[in-house]
């Protein structure tokens, strides 16, 4: 199958994702990586983002490989993210919070509805 450049550009961003969640990983592990605002190491943090390191290398590979895992795995977590946004927005927040992962949420989960990128992993 051929992969449109905009799932490249997904996966490139998963990819990414995976070596900023295991740096904060390692620097819960070794607080002396870099500037920290905490004092003493966490291995139960260091777990868990190493946990969404290991998750974002799985979608990494099922985009770049054309699954349809990965490609609802990132519809899924945009759409997510966008009901945060707008409950932060009902309950009180404010527009200046939340407008950028509005409109980078509101961008993924439209490029991955649409038809050529559905027919790239497999959909009608």
């Amino acid at each position: 199958m051929k992969r449109p450049i905009g799932v490249t550009i997904l996966a490139i961003a998963a990819g990414i994702a995976v070596v900023i969640n295991a740096i904060i990983a390692l620097r819960f592990i070794f607080p002396f990586m870099g500037p920290v605002d905490f004092p003493t190491t966490s291995l139960w943090y260091a777990l868990v983002y190493g946990l969404m390191a290991y998750i974002w290398f799985w979608v990494l590979q099922m985009l770049w490989n054309l699954e349809e895992a990965g490609w609802i795995f990132v519809a899924a977590i945009s759409l997510i993210n966008l009901v945060f946004d707008f409950v932060i927005l009902v309950t009180g927040g404010e527009w200046y919070d939340v407008q950028i992962s509005v409109i980078l949420n509101s961008l993924i989960l439209i490029y991955a509805m649409l038809p050529g990128t559905k027919r790239a992993f497999g959909r009608k």
